[in-house]
């Protein structure tokens, strides 16, 4: 059967402003084994699929410095200490749309690599969005919003244009809803 390991040592290795590397050392119950294993602590993270009245999902447009690409994506971004997972979904979708909803849903929960990352990312519906304010970016981001309807977004994910891995995931737990048809 497999068990947790035991954790028999910790300690930070790095400390950036979104995420810390630690060492951690661990004992399988099982086989006595001891190994070293590198893990990154990092917040939680939201996104958001913002529906309006029309039909439409809200899209956002920005440069990623990982990929050096330009991605096409849902609002999201970090969840702050101490921060329901909800009241961020809001915060994100304000900041970076200027778009506001009514009525939430969390839909889904993943955990984007278990392996080494203590995170998880929460996927949050907002039904009845609208543009109520100025968007509000973090001083490094540049965004432009977009609406697409719904039922272009299997098309989008098809052809590369949504390639990010959580957006993905979003996408197909509204699926596993029956809100959205992926074939």
């Amino acid at each position: 059967m497999v068990r947790p390991w035991e954790r028999l040592d910790s300690w930070e290795v790095y400390q950036a402003k979104i995420f810390s590397v630690c060492k951690e050392r661990s004992r399988s119950e099982s086989s006595g084994r001891e190994h070293e294993f590198d893990i990154l602590e990092t917040s939680d993270w939201v996104n958001v699929i913002a529906l309006t009245d029309k039909g439409n999902v809200a899209l956002i447009r920005q440069y990623r410095h990982g990929t050096r690409e330009v991605t096409v994506e849902i609002p999201g971004g970090m969840v702050e200490r101490d921060e329901p997972p909800l009241q961020a979904a809001r915060r994100e979708l304000a900041e970076e749309t200027g778009y506001t909803a009514e009525r939430w849903e969390q839909i889904g929960v993943v955990e984007p690599n278990p392996a080494f990352q203590t995170n998880r990312t929460y996927t949050f519906i907002a039904r009845g969005a609208r543009r109520t304010t100025e968007p509000q970016p973090d001083p490094n981001e540049e965004i432009e919003v977009e609406e697409h309807p719904l039922e272009e977004i299997p098309g989008l994910m098809r052809d590369g244009t949504i390639k990010h891995a959580l957006v993905i995931c979003a996408f197909f737990y509204l699926a596993l809803k029956g809100e959205l048809e992926l074939s």
